[in-house]
């Protein structure tokens, strides 16, 4: 497990950096690129390419219900769009509309933006498409290819801080899924395994203070899908054994799921035992699959004397049924 405070301390950085423009702390230092360089390029090797570069077509209306659609925007990388998926149902974006619709009672409008391979820097087109959609909400599911380009994270995070900022200026509710753990990705040997879960959990923890200061809310996906990958690989991970199969989208979608539910007050929020330091929190939240991480107030104010509160909700994502 990566020692919490320290990265804390990393994210109050990184957020601290992207606040004042700067490039803040590089992911790589000149000395070991050579080895981890090679190691990437043995791992893309043993990956190679999924079926199609793009997930299947999903935009439409779900939900066989009366009433105005509820209006969705799915923002982000290759999990944004469900890559390696050939049926619309098996994308995060179909499923995280079906189950909304449900809740609601109401159709739901979705709309795919997102491209695969997109990093954050890539997120300001995706937010025009969004935007002309007049969404209710907006998913986004970024930071693995900030990763593999050796983004500084400080440019990601101001990258995806400038996107939920439009979007929340354009009436969108915002749901940011954290950068998962790269580390139980299988083809990836070590040691480049173990620094790109240090990378992943660091830049999880910087992506929710910029996602809470520009007024949306992070679901942390983590290791969303080692435990099930440990026990079952070919389950979780599709062919390519780095992108999810059909299993994986669906324990990702319905991570994600109860947070927009709570975001459009469908469901009720619930009560913080007490706020937390906003970056002890995003530290924590990072190593939890599922943690939800949303502003609060205490005592009436937004601001402690470690930065803003925030509320820390950790959510139980055991094993999906094979037959769901």
């Amino acid at each position: 497990m990566i020692w919490t405070p320290g990265v804390a301390r990393t994210a109050r950085r990184i957020a601290a950096a992207a606040a004042l423009g700067g490039g803040g702390i590089t992911m790589l230092g000149v000395a070991t690129y050579g080895l981890l360089y090679a190691e990437g390029m043995m791992a893309r090797r043993t990956i190679g390419r999924p079926h199609g570069m793009e997930g299947p077509p999903s935009d439409g209306v779900y939900g066989d219900f009366e009433g105005e659609p509820i209006g969705l925007a799915m923002l982000g990388d290759s999990t944004s769009v469900g890559l390696g998926m050939t049926d619309p149902a098996d994308t995060p974006g179909v499923l995280i509309a079906c189950g909304l619709a449900a809740v609601a009672e109401r159709p739901v409008r979705l709309t795919v933006a997102g491209v695969s391979g997109a990093s954050s820097a890539e997120l300001g087109d995706q937010v025009d498409k969004a935007l002309r959609a007049r969404p209710d909400v907006a998913v986004v599911f970024v930071g693995s290819n900030d990763i593999t380009t050796q983004t500084p994270p400080a440019q990601a995070v101001r990258h995806l801080q400038k996107a939920v900022r439009r979007l929340r200026e354009g009436g969108a509710e915002v749901v940011v899924g954290t950068c998962p753990d790269l580390g139980s990705v299988r083809p990836i040997a070590q040691p480049l395994r173990w620094v790109t879960r240090r990378w992943s959990r660091q830049l999880a923890a910087a992506q929710t203070v910029g996602v809470i200061e520009a007024g949306g809310r992070t679901v942390a996906f983590a290791d969303l899908l080692g435990p099930e990958f440990e026990t079952n690989p070919g389950e979780m991970f599709g062919p390519d054994r780095y992108h999810p199969s059909r299993q994986g989208y669906l324990q990702a979608a319905y991570a994600v799921l109860p947070s927009v539910c709570i975001a459009l007050e469908l469901w009720p929020q619930q009560q913080p035992v007490r706020g937390e330091s906003i970056y002890i929190a995003a530290a924590r939240a990072a190593e939890e699959p599922g943690a939800e991480v949303s502003a609060t107030r205490v005592a009436g104010r937004a601001t402690g004397p470690h930065g803003r509160w925030v509320t820390l909700l950790r959510r139980r994502t055991g094993a999906l049924p094979h037959d769901v």
